[in-house]
């Protein structure tokens, strides 16, 4: 919290130091402008943010109702929207955060045009988005405040002190746009010396918070799709290490890291684990490697590689892609180790990368692990890649089936269908629905909500509404009616895109710079006034 009446003071007192040579300086133009930035680095908020993160996580290993969430964005613009639209409906930012999205960056940012997410888009995008980011946001806090300082002096004018005192107590109060950005960093966009490069930048424009998946960076895949590869875990540990050095090296010491885990859908491996001793880590790695047990030299063929795990020796299933099978059937085991050993080795939250939204199995993976890491939190991608109004209504459809309740009026392989919206089934799917973050945050550990993707649906979904009707016999009254009409009824700020631009700002600066020989482009002919 900063007072405005004090930094005032100190403009004047710095003012005064120099005499004449500054007398066209304004004491309280000088208070509004550093208010008006009040980051000055992407270090600053680096700090700011890790703060607000290792802030959260305490008061959720104390309250389990007090989970966060966000929303991924792909441009700053989206951003800043999403923060303001927050900070409007739900009067706070507290607990909400940004999510960055390496599918996004691939799928809308990349030079190359869309791409998979498969690391394939140039890095340096990732650091950059960020940076990004933060522009728009620091921009949003310049502009709500110079609409207060508008208003301010508005009411000092009409000599209203009452209002003019409410003013100034919402400046002095203000709460900045700025809030955490989760970072994906991929696999790590190759060794653990470009993952320590990359992370440095991704740092320095402004992330509190880096999350990193145990693929295999070349071969890295969406971890929604087929054919997941991921590493043993020295090599993941590796990495680990070097994001935690770059936030070191960098002064947060504070930096939050992210490991993710794609285990429960990756059935291969690139390599077979190091290993010196029956137990240790990499052979535990290995022990879930499928192969064939040698009890006999004549097993071996040329080109066999041979292995000495759990109690055996086996020749592990080698594919012709050169990669090795780990055994069906492994894979929440596998997850748990991937966990226990994450949190073991510097990382502070975790991310399981499921199949399907479902808290009976997130809760069941948790548990292992929280039998060994007690203050274990989750980070959990509510994805789009689930079909949730499938998924939900085959999950009461079960439930339903397995209490001995009638399910005969519904067709499971067909619960999709239209015709069950109504239905007291789809009720109770989307009930559970609802209450999913609630519930998983109570039983699952999860301390983190994220959508990776909504705001790439949402800007389709939108343009797809915009453009069926305009372009049809609707004409411009598909975009007065369903657009410029809701902004003012709903009152969006973007209405008034002008303003959102920052032409207000730029106004005031010239009156600043210039007096009274400013030129100012928000005069009585602006047509931005049809919306006041």
């Amino acid at each position: 919290m900063t007072n405005y009446q004090n930094e005032i003071k100190v403009a004047d007192e710095l003012k005064n130091q120099h005499n004449k040579g500054w007398q066209n300086i304004t004491p309280e133009y000088v208070a509004r402008m550093r208010l008006q930035n009040r980051f000055k680095t992407g270090l600053e908020i680096a700090q700011y943010t890790a703060d607000i993160m290792r802030k959260d996580m305490e008061e959720y290993d104390a309250d389990h109702a007090k989970y966060t969430q966000s929303l991924g964005c792909w441009h700053g613009f989206i951003a800043q929207q999403k923060m303001i639209s927050i900070k409007k409906h739900q009067k706070s930012t507290d607990k909400r955060y940004i999510y960055l999205s390496g599918w996004m960056v691939a799928g809308l940012r990349s030079k190359f045009g869309p791409l998979p997410d498969q690391s394939m888009h140039e890095k340096t995008t990732v650091p950059e988005l960020i940076e990004e980011i933060y522009t728009f946001l620091r921009q949003a806090d310049a502009r709500e405040l110079d609409l207060l300082f508008t208003a301010l002096d508005e009411a000092n004018r009409v000599g209203d002190n009452a209002k003019a005192k409410e003013i100034q107590d919402k400046i002095d109060n203000f709460e900045t746009h700025v809030v955490p950005i989760i970072a994906d960093i991929d696999a790590g966009f190759g060794n653990a010396e470009a993952t320590y490069l990359l992370a440095k930048k991704m740092i320095e424009a402004g992330a509190c918070c880096i999350q990193i998946e145990n693929q295999v960076s070349d071969e890295k895949q969406c971890g929604h799709q087929d054919g997941k590869v991921t590493v043993p875990h020295t090599d993941f540990i590796s990495k680990i290490n070097a994001v935690r050095y770059a936030f070191l090296e960098l002064g947060i010491d504070n930096g939050i890291i992210v490991a993710r885990t794609d285990s429960l859908g990756a059935g291969l491996t690139k390599q077979i684990a190091f290993s010196s001793e029956k137990g240790d880590l990499g052979d535990q790695y290995n022990s879930f490697l499928e192969g064939e047990e040698i009890t006999d030299l004549s097993q071996i063929k040329p080109g066999d590689l041979i292995v000495n795990t759990n109690g055996k020796t086996i020749k592990p299933t080698r594919l012709a892609s050169n990669l090795f099978q780990f055994r069906k059937g492994t894979g929440v085991d596998r997850v748990v180790l991937d966990c226990i050993t994450s949190l073991q080795n510097g990382a502070d939250l975790l991310w399981i990368e499921t199949e399907k939204p479902h808290v009976g199995q997130i809760k069941e993976m948790m548990d292992k692990v929280r039998a060994v890491v007690p203050n274990a939190k989750l980070v959990y991608n509510n994805s789009p890649s689930f079909n949730w109004t499938l998924n939900f209504r085959q999950q009461v459809f079960d439930a339903w089936k397995e209490a001995g309740k009638d399910v005969s009026a519904y067709d499971r392989t067909k619960l999709m269908s239209v015709d069950y919206d109504e239905s007291d089934l789809a009720k109770e799917a989307d009930e559970k629905i609802r209450t999913f973050q609630q519930d998983a945050s109570r039983e699952a550990g999860i301390f983190h909500h994220l959508i990776t993707l909504p705001t790439y649906h949402t800007a389709a979904l939108s343009t797809d509404t915009l453009a069926k009707d305009y372009f049809a016999e609707e004409g411009m009254l598909s975009y007065v009616k369903n657009v410029q009409r809701q902004e003012i009824r709903n009152g969006i700020a973007t209405v008034k895109h002008q303003n959102m631009a920052g032409s207000d700002i730029g106004d005031n600066h010239k009156e600043y710079f210039a007096g009274e020989a400013a030129l100012k482009a928000g005069g009585k002919d602006n047509t931005m006034n049809q919306f006041s």
